[in-house]
């Protein structure tokens, strides 16, 4: 059996949002789907700098333009996109609805961005300009702007493949409870802690077996049934707080670019090979597939005191000011920056 399934763009759309999201919405978080996005939001995504567009705070500026000004949303000495009115519209509606939001496109969020909102609350969104500063602040979401990247560089790439802006529920979210499990000829091989830290109560033996039987149980009944997609796919879980039930976070390819975690791929390939008749329809589980978690503080896998994700942190253009800086500093340094640009702009306008 080859290591990985055949990643034709027709499996790769199968995990995009807006194509699961409606089969399993009653197992998952509440979300928002927003699509089409105009050209001018998708160029403003693939522009270099980092800027919020006008209006898109939560007290919208007032207009300085003169009678006989066009109202358009282009700086042409910059080229800046400044506005996208409809746009905000549907974030402050989803906002008003869910009390607060975290954005993602098709497959990636910008959590690599998170530490630019506050870290009591990380990517809560509670304006467009928060969800505009997270996407653009984020190196994660480039992988869905390009199709090259999306249908790893293959010559019959799906044209259908439109941009979507997802607008999710936020929830003060406990890391130690997110998992990711794999499914490979339908058969859930394994599970993993997401979160690089050691927690003590996940290495109780009774905790340990609990978590098991929950996303076994999870799997069988919410999951195998609907998905018929494909046989072989990732999916991420937050359980509960009494660890017995589960809410669905994502669904990924069985992909290089899926992060085993605490496994290799080729374990997995070798957990499902030591299964002696592997079941080939959706009925079929597995008693106890392995569930690897962090054991120790000492654990090769678990954090340091380094921030997650610190190699695409910050936006290139914002490299410059982190020399000889801890990672706090910085941060009040660049955040201190978008404001000072924020108010540059609008004395222009006066």
């Amino acid at each position: 059996m080859e290591l990985f399934p055949q990643q034709s763009p027709s499996y790769i759309l199968s995990f995009q949002f807006s194509t699961w999201y409606p089969k399993f919405k009653s197992a998952s978080i509440k979300s928002t789907i927003v699509r089409p996005l105009s050209q001018e939001f998708i160029d403003y995504l693939n522009a270099d700098q980092v800027f919020v567009p006008k209006g898109s705070e939560n007290i919208p500026a007032e207009s300085s333009l003169s009678d006989d000004e066009d109202d358009d949303s282009v700086d042409a000495e910059e080229g800046h996109v400044f506005a996208f009115p409809e746009l905000d519209e549907k974030i402050r509606a989803a906002i008003t609805e869910y009390g607060a939001v975290f954005p993602k496109l098709n497959f990636s969020s910008p959590k690599d961005a998170s530490w630019i909102l506050p870290a009591s609350s990380p990517l809560k969104c509670t304006s467009p300009a928060d969800v505009y500063l997270l996407l653009k602040s984020s190196d994660f979401i480039t992988h869905d702007l390009s199709q090259s990247a999306i249908f790893a560089g293959r010559d019959d790439s799906d044209s259908s493949y439109e941009l979507e802006l997802v607008l999710r529920k936020w929830y003060a979210v406990d890391r130690s409870r997110e998992l990711r499990c794999f499914v490979r000829n339908n058969v859930l091989i394994g599970i993993s802690q997401r979160d690089p830290n050691y927690y003590d109560y996940l290495n109780d033996t009774a905790t340990h077996s609990k978590i098991v039987h929950a996303v076994v149980d999870f799997w069988s009944t919410k999951i195998q049934p609907g998905w018929t997609n494909e046989a072989n796919y990732v999916f991420d879980l937050l359980l509960t707080r009494d660890l017995s039930r589960a809410h669905i976070i994502d669904f990924n390819p069985y992909a290089p670019r899926t992060d085993p975690l605490l496994f290799s791929y080729e374990e997995l390939a070798e957990a499902l090979s030591n299964e002696a008749d592997p079941p080939t329809d959706f009925r079929s589980t597995v008693p106890s597939p392995e569930f690897r978690v962090i054991d120790s503080p000492s654990h090769p896998a678990a954090s340091s005191k380094a921030p997650a994700n610190q190699h695409n942190m910050v936006p290139f253009e914002a490299l410059s000011l982190s020399s000889g800086r801890d990672i706090e500093e910085f941060k009040e340094l660049w955040q201190e920056k978008i404001k000072e640009s924020m108010q540059a702009e609008e004395e222009e306008d006066c």
